[in-house]
């Protein structure tokens, strides 16, 4: 395991020199929603790639608008990428972690390009066809995973303004199914939809509220 370090993004091109590359980033977000589908997406950016887009960072410290302008120069600039949706159901049925895993895995296998390597964010996922190295920070570190992370922010934020209209009232198009404050009230009121997951502790208990309520 690689720790974030000045120049880690020399890592990619280190690979690559030695002839293990293309190096894929592979990143999720949703991890920590309690309602929405988990997202993952790999990368693979070639070294002009990665110099054309300097922006590059970890989603979560991008803006919105920087994360909606970078998206479709990542999908043009990209060597291959993948995005993959992990539904609610699936997350509660296996488990947050394991679906992180698995959609980790399906997300490299539907690459368009075979990596020779790939590049994780924070931790070792188990069952990939290549070696893989997690590197703490990743997304904020190495140009593939923050492609990658970006890729997969982007795309489940869409998904969660679109869920607003089917299931109006809980607000997901402003919280992307986090739990906030809004959030946690709406639940109380409305019960869980199907898109919530009974895994999490919150939305456990606003069903219990509904079924003894109702």
């Amino acid at each position: 395991m690689i720790r974030r370090a000045s120049g880690l993004r020399t890592l990619e091109l280190t690979l690559d020199r030695v002839g293990l590359g293309p190096v894929a980033g592979v990143d999720e977000a949703g991890r920590g929603a309690c309602a929405g589908p988990l997202v993952i997406a790999a990368c693979v950016l070639g070294s002009s790639q990665r110099k054309s887009l300097a922006a590059l960072n970890d989603s979560k410290k991008l803006s919105e608008k920087m994360r909606e302008t970078l998206f479709p120069l990542i999908c043009r600039y990209a060597e291959a990428y993948h995005v993959v949706s992990v539904p609610a159901e699936e997350v509660d049925r296996i488990g947050v972690h394991v679906a992180n895993i698995e959609g980790m895995r399906r997300a490299v296998a539907g690459l368009g390009v075979k990596p020779g390597y790939v590049l994780t964010d924070g931790f070792r996922v188990p069952g990939l066809p290549v070696p893989s190295l997690p590197v703490i920070g990743g997304d904020a570190s190495a140009a593939c995973i923050a492609a990658a992370s970006v890729l997969a922010k982007v795309s489940r934020d869409r998904v969660m303004v679109a869920m607003e209209s089917d299931h109006p009232g809980y607000g997901f198009a402003v919280h992307k199914g986090y739990s906030t404050a809004v959030h946690t009230e709406a639940l109380q009121r409305l019960g869980p939809s199907v898109q919530h997951r009974q895994s999490f502790v919150n939305v456990r208990n606003a069903t219990q509220g509904s079924s003894q309520g109702g």
